[in-house]
């Protein structure tokens, strides 16, 4: 049986395991003990699903046998939001400038802020999403006193209207949310992300 995590091939020593069921009970138990955890399974190139968990693992394993796991560690989710502080403190000055270069028609730098929030504003929700899976270590983050579920929950309805603004081509609303609405939340967060991962 060959055994791949993140796409590189790890030596196994089996220690009676008899069905694949067992393989991966005893992988998530080392997981767990190195603060990391399994986000994706394929097995004989096929990708198993929760609804696939229980059939597949009553099922033998032969030398031929490949089993591929994606796994996050703590540290992973701790450097992805390192890396995402410093790119939404940078972004919080982009978007603070968008009112000046919209008066000063330069549309193209405008577009591009706007796209690199879209962005890493999708890459955080991500990770967040992963950093769930470790509970007693990110639950504690917190913005300007807020959960980040409720972080979002405020900042969803200022990115719609911000989306819309920008479908309708009003470049005052634009620069208005951009300057006062999303900066400051974008500040928030970059702050918050940088005291966590200290």
């Amino acid at each position: 049986m060959k055994i791949y995590v993140n796409n590189e091939l790890i030596e196994v020593q089996l220690e009676g395991e008899k069905n694949i069921g067992d393989v991966l009970k005893s992988f998530e138990i080392t997981c767990e003990e190195n603060n990391a955890a399994v986000i994706g399974i394929i097995i004989d190139g096929k990708k198993i699903t929760a609804d696939d968990f229980d059939s597949v693992s009553q099922q033998e394993f032969s030398e031929s046998t490949k089993i591929e796991f994606s796994v996050v560690t703590e540290q992973n989710i701790k450097d992805s939001f390192a890396n995402l502080a410093s790119l939404f403190q940078d972004l919080s000055t982009a978007m603070e400038n968008v009112p000046t270069l919209l008066q000063n028609n330069k549309n193209n730098e405008v577009a591009n802020s706007i796209t690199k929030l879209a962005d890493n504003i999708d890459s955080f929700s991500h990770i967040a999403a992963l950093s769930s899976l470790f509970p007693n270590t990110f639950s504690d983050i917190k913005i300007d006193d807020q959960e980040l579920n409720n972080f979002f929950n405020d900042f969803s309805p200022i990115l719609l209207d911000f989306e819309n603004a920008l479908k309708s081509n009003d470049s005052v609303l634009i620069g208005d949310l951009s300057e006062y609405e999303i900066c400051p939340r974008l500040k928030s967060l970059s702050k918050a992300l940088i005291q966590f991962t200290k």
